[in-house]
């Protein structure tokens, strides 16, 4: 954190401006402009042809499914999209980018004047404007440790060179580092919604630059913008908002001039960096591709992409609060992913109450896991399971305490729900006349329980529902027990 701690009256002067610039790779079988495969993990230097290595004579060809990916991701986010783009050469030399300039697209993108809607702590929504989403190719890769020789060479990997790109570039409309967080979050589902990306941060298919200014409350003029790259997972968005915002304070409150310049975050000591100057747009030298003619795409075909669309994450939560029943907490949680989103919906359909399901996934097995450490994909509970164990307690058929009883046999046992039933078997006593019999013999031996209660110490009625369920084994059925007990205590 910044040297000295800046007290939140000091902070509340001051308003940020945050925007973001997210790169999103596309999930083309082939590179943008070549046939060479677009695939993670291969050897180093292998996915490479004269093409994407920038070979004197070799010409690109552009992908159209990368253009359809773009469209429709463009469209998701609100964009209008523009029937004649054009391409052009970003030039700036660096070792990963053996052509000497990028193939992207400047003063013509693909699609301007989107945005994207986020909750804020009031309840309500903001919205966030989105300036353009253009296409472009990625650069290789520099490798900086990891191999024998690292503390003198850096290595190259050029297999990522030519890997298809979106950059979609928001309006400085954040406030907060939550808002930037929210964004990025919200950015990346409707990505993954429309299957253009896995958006796996890790493997770099989703990479977030964040700049950040600030200015007095009140003012318009905007403050000196500072960029912060090497963000490779939204808690580093929050965090590094929320460092550059604190070192920009403390900068201006004793005097120093922020300087405009990249700055690289360190999630492990929590704080920036300086990398270099920021570059303007002049000093990349952009000028049309020559190599590529303009980017045409049809009214028609950006209609036909509409009528395409796949069900986005906020309408789906919509419908599944309404269709299910469920709250819109856990239709924020069960909509995460589109798979997510499926399996529930599956088991849902056949559920006797989706309720319930949701509250047993998220809850139940969810507590569990998060006290384990572990992922959804390593519980031993299936969502069948789940719903099995869901259906079994809306009939009555097993209690609550039995099913956490079951549930922690499950994951001690490393076992699916069923199995785990089948051979515990507990049953829920809900015969009426058997219960009745219990609490009368109750009753008989606490007399003086009895009398205290019907002087008005009603709270009593708890000892007699805990003293039945323990001549039951816990396997009284819980509402009719404390029904009939009110009803037998009342004489």
């Amino acid at each position: 954190m910044p040297a000295a701690a800046i007290s939140s009256e000091i902070l509340a002067k001051y308003e940020p401006v945050i925007g973001i610039e997210v790169h999103v790779q596309l999930l083309t079988a082939t590179k943008a402009f070549c046939g060479c495969a677009n695939h993670f993990g291969s050897e180093p230097n292998t996915n490479v042809c004269p093409v994407c290595l920038g070979l004197p004579g070799a010409l690109p060809v552009l992908n159209r499914q990368a253009v359809d990916y773009a469209t429709l991701a463009s469209l998701a986010l609100n964009c209008q999209v523009r029937e004649r783009s054009i391409f052009a050469r970003k030039n700036y030399f660096y070792p990963d980018l053996p052509k000497g300039y990028q193939i992207s697209q400047f003063d013509k993108p693909l699609a301007e004047h989107g945005w994207i809607d986020v909750p804020t702590p009031e309840g309500g929504w903001k919205r966030i404007g989105i300036t353009r989403l253009h296409m472009e190719e990625d650069a290789g890769k520099s490798i900086h440790d990891g191999l024998a020789d690292s503390a003198t060479h850096t290595s190259l990997d050029l297999n990522r060179c030519g890997t298809p790109l979106v950059e979609i570039v928001s309006e400085p409309d954040m406030r907060t580092p939550d808002e930037a967080w929210e964004y990025v979050t919200r950015l990346r589902e409707i990505v993954l919604y429309c299957g253009v990306s896995d958006c796996n941060m890790e493997e770099g298919s989703l990479r977030c630059d964040v700049n950040v200014s600030i200015r007095k409350k009140g003012a318009e003029k905007l403050g000196t913008k500072v960029e912060v790259k090497n963000l490779n997972s939204f808690r580093n968005v929050r965090d590094a908002v929320q460092y550059e915002i604190e070192r920009q304070v403390e900068l201006v409150e004793e005097g120093t001039a922020i300087v405009q310049e990249t700055r690289l975050w360190n999630p492990n000591e929590n704080r920036t960096y300086s990398m270099r100057s920021k570059e303007q747009a002049h000093d990349y030298r952009y000028f049309p591709e020559p190599d590529l003619p303009p980017l045409v795409v049809s009214h028609d075909f950006i209609e036909a992409t509409r009528k395409a669309m796949p069900e986005l994450p906020e309408p789906r939560r919509a419908r599944m609060i309404e269709q299910y029943g469920i709250a819109p907490k856990d239709a924020q949680t069960l909509t995460a992913t589109p798979e997510e989103a499926d399996r529930f919906e599956a088991a849902a359909k056949k559920a006797k109450s989706p309720q319930r399901l949701a509250n047993l996934l998220l809850n139940e097995i969810g507590g569990r896991l998060k006290a384990l450490e572990l992922e959804q994909a390593q519980s031993p509970v299936s969502l069948d399971g789940i719903a099995q164990a869901a259906d079994l307690l809306e009939e009555n058929k097993i209690s609550s305490k039995q099913l956490k009883q079951l549930f922690d046999l499950c994951f001690e046992k490393q076992e699916d729900f069923g199995p785990v039933y089948e051979r515990e078997k507990p049953e829920q006593i809900s015969d009426t006349s058997a219960l009745e019999k219990i609490i009368d013999e109750l009753v008989a031996a606490n007399p003086k329980q009895v009398e205290q209660y019907r002087a008005g110490k009603t709270t009593l009625a708890g000892f007699f529902v805990g003293q039945a369920m323990r001549a039951t084994k816990g396997q009284a059925n819980p509402a009719l027990l404390n029904e009939l007990v009110t009803k037998k205590l009342a004489g």
